[in-house]
């Protein structure tokens, strides 16, 4: 379920779509690729590692798991997606998640 399962041709329609969408959605976004029903990191491109999965709903929630750091995220914010603030509020509470984390 955690396993990219999109083909080579897949992910590159699915990264030339999200390069100028990035914004709309962290896990889907640069670096996602897409399992059973979430979206999974398949590259490193910001704070999480590859093999996180999760999803960001559209009403402002956002959960994640991340196996490499065994850390599990939930965000029920329920502001919605329709402005800017609300994306940004998700990745502040991800960045934030990520920067309390002590190697």
């Amino acid at each position: 379920m955690t396993a990219n399962r999109l083909t080579p041709e897949q992910q590159a329609a699915r990264h030339a779509t999200a390069v100028n969408n990035v914004h709309v959605s962290f896990g889907q976004g640069q670096h996602g690729g897409w399992g059973m029903g979430m979206a999974v990191r398949t590259y490193r491109g910001d704070y999480a590692p590859i093999g996180q999965f999760g999803w960001d709903g559209g009403a402002g929630t956002s959960t994640y798991a991340d196996p490499a750091n065994g850390l599990v995220g939930i965000l029920l914010a329920q502001v919605g997606m329709s402005t800017a603030d609300s994306v940004r509020a998700i990745h502040d509470f991800w960045t934030t998640v990520y920067q309390a984390i002590e190697d």
